[in-house]
């Protein structure tokens, strides 16, 4: 968007709709473990992730358009966690929080882990870190913020 030496503000219907959802992500909680005590945090008031726009944590997947993963995902949770993906309406990102979500963490050598839950869903941003500070559950936010703001210009 631009603003012009006049104070009209100048931009398209793409770019608006980009900037409304990027700053408006309902996120859906999916925390299996440790994890999801960092993912608490962000909504209190030291951090208040609600700045961002993403105040409304959800329980359906029908009313959220962002997946945030945490903790070690199985085989035989893998399933579970695809079909809620797919109900979530679109446009729909993954934040993946925490090296055993990423990577299967200290458990990457059981017969029942899946070694990354991008095998399972696609993921849009990457928060390493066992666990990830709350501050770097924001940046990813941010990031993806950021990402969803881009997709506009392509």
């Amino acid at each position: 968007m631009k603003t012009g030496d006049t104070g009209f503000v100048t931009t398209t219907l793409d770019k608006a709709m980009e900037w409304a959802r990027s700053n408006s992500i309902w996120p859906l909680t999916f925390g299996l473990a440790c994890c999801a005590i960092e993912m608490m945090a962000v909504q209190a008031s030291r951090l208040d992730v609600s700045r961002f726009g993403s105040e409304v944590f959800r329980n359906s997947p029908r009313q959220s358009d962002l997946m945030i993963v945490s903790g070690t995902v199985t085989k035989k949770m893998a399933p579970r966690l695809r079909r809620l993906y797919d109900e979530m309406p679109y446009p729909k990102y993954v934040i993946a929080m925490g090296v055993c979500v990423i990577q299967g963490g200290p458990y990457n050598q059981g017969y029942s882990v899946v070694l990354g839950v991008d095998r399972v869903v696609p993921v849009d941003v990457y928060v390493p870190g066992c666990p990830p500070t709350p501050e770097a559950l924001t940046n990813g936010i941010i990031l993806l913020q950021k990402k969803i703001r881009n997709e506009a210009e392509r």
